[in-house]
């Protein structure tokens, strides 16, 4: 299993999602700012306290979760 040294799991921080390295910023609030089209320094700037590796970290959870997961999709 691969390391992440910046994402935690706590029931008492935002009800146990993933979030960045014990802060208030879950991993999925990260993506949905990517996925949105801000780019990192946007993101960087917005929330100071965040660093880039930060956002980096949360993409690559991101895709580990989904790795091994079978999604049907419609045909096109």
């Amino acid at each position: 299993m691969r390391q992440f040294d910046r994402i935690t799991h706590s029931a008492d921080v935002m009800g146990g999602k993933a979030c960045v390295r014990g802060m208030r910023v879950t991993v999925s609030m990260l993506l949905n700012l990517v996925s949105a089209g801000h780019t990192y320094q946007d993101i960087l700037d917005d929330f100071p306290y965040l660093e880039r590796e930060d956002i980096l970290q949360s993409l690559q959870y991101a895709a580990w979760l989904v790795d091994d997961k079978e999604v049907v999709l419609p045909e096109s």
